[in-house]
Parts: structure tokens; sequence; C-alpha cells
């Protein structure tokens, strides 16, 4: 098993090349592919920490890999 730096930084290498702040798209494209249903699900149930602006949410990369290291942490 890897410990946890090592895994965040192969998660945020992995995003290197999405910008620092993501909108609803691009998240799901990252989380596999997802619905955007299921993405606006993550982020109403805060799941994924984001922020509303307008119409929009934007979505740090950090929220992203910190859900991914979270789920991670439960399936292992």
């Amino acid at each position: 098993m890897l410990p946890e730096t090592v895994k965040r930084k192969e998660y945020m290498n992995m995003l290197k090349n999405y910008p620092d702040v993501l909108k609803i798209k691009d998240m799901c494209e990252v989380l596999g592919g997802i619905s955007a249903k299921t993405g606006y699900k993550l982020l109403r149930e805060n799941k994924i920490e984001s922020i509303k602006v307008g119409r929009e949410y934007c979505i740090t990369k950090i929220s992203v890999v910190d859900f991914l290291m979270r789920k991670n942490k439960t399936t292992s």
C-alpha cells in the first residue's frame, strides 16, 4: 500500500493537464466519466467541496483529490 502522500501526488499528477479550478464537466471526466447528474449529486451532498458562483459550481483539484483519497480509504 502506498503512503498517503505518494498517492496524493499520483492523483495530482493525473490531473496536471486540468485547470486548478474545475467545472462540473471536467470533474465528471476525472471521476471516470460519471454523468453530470451524479456529479451534481456529489456536490449537493457535500461529498466534494465546491463553491457555487452564480449558476455554476467551481471545484478545486484538491477537493477532487481529497474525495478520491477518502474513497480509496473506504475501499481498502
